[in-house]
C-alpha cells in the first residue's frame, strides 16, 4: 500500500504561480510513475502531468510550457509548479502513483481556484 499526502493547493490570481507537492509512504519502493490529474467541476478527471522513475516527463497539451512537474526520489515525493495560470486550470488537483505492479493509488486531492 501507499499513501499520498498533497499540499499546496489554494487561490491565486490569473497570471501567477503556484506549486502542489505531494509525498509518499508506505510501500514506497514499489513506485514507477507519479503523476497529477485534475477535474474541473462537471469535467472528467484528466492528465495533467507524468514523470518516470528515471525523470522522462509528459504534460497535457494545455499545460505544456507553463507546468512543470519534478519529484524527488529520496523524499518521495513529487512536484508540480504551475504558472501562468488560467482561469480554466481551476480544479481539483490529485496527486496519483502507479506501482510497478500496475497498481494506481491516488491522494486525497487539493483545490486549486484561478481567480480572473
Amino acid at each position: 500500500q501507499v499513501q499520498l499526502v498533497e499540499s499546496g493547493g489554494g487561490l491565486v490570481q490569473a497570471g501567477g504561480p503556484l506549486g502542489l507537492s505531494c509525498a509518499a509512504s508506505g510501500s514506497i519502493f514499489i513506485i514507477n510513475s507519479m503523476d497529477w490529474y485534475r477535474q474541473a467541476p462537471g469535467k472528467q478527471r484528466e492528465l495533467v502531468a507524468e514523470i518516470n522513475r528515471g525523470g522522462s516527463t509528459n504534460y497535457a497539451d494545455s499545460v505544456k510550457g507553463r507546468f512543470t512537474i519534478s519529484r524527488d526520489n529520496a523524499k518521495n515525493t513529487v512536484y508540480l509548479q504551475m504558472n501562468s495560470l488560467k482561469h480554466e486550470d481551476t480544479a481539483v488537483y490529485y496527486c496519483s502513483v502507479v506501482s510497478i505492479m500496475g497498481y494506481r493509488y491516488w491522494g486525497q486531492g487539493t483545490q486549486v481556484t484561478i481567480s480572473s
